[in-house]
């Protein structure tokens, strides 16, 4: 049985991922407190660190998470632990994990 420290959502969500100089849109697969599993032909490698920037839906502002290491890299998939979110940036993004997390529960995600 696998255990994570954190709750995860599935959802798509557009990105913008950048790593090596490079400026790559993707999406989310799925994303936690902790991290996410993205879909992207960025080409990284496992202790890389990249930027990210997410849209949420309804949210102006995409939430930026400076510092994502990356774990492991699969074909068009890489697996990011967040890394040094700041309190405020930390309960943003629980807030709409909760939020996509009730919509999920009523079929609106």
């Amino acid at each position: 049985m696998e255990r994570r420290r954190y709750r995860r959502v599935p959802v798509q969500l557009e990105g913008v991922f950048l790593g090596n100089a490079h400026e790559v849109e993707g999406k989310t697969i799925d994303v936690s407190l902790g991290g996410a599993k993205l879909q992207s032909e960025l080409k990284v490698h496992p202790g890389k660190v990249i930027l990210i920037r997410l849209r949420f839906p309804g949210v102006e502002e995409p939430i930026s998470v400076e510092e994502a290491l990356v774990r492991w890299v699969g074909d068009r998939h890489v697996g990011v632990e967040f890394q040094n979110l700041n309190s405020a940036e930390l309960d943003e993004l629980e807030q709409l994990i909760d939020e996509l997390d009730d919509a999920e529960g009523t079929g609106r995600a």
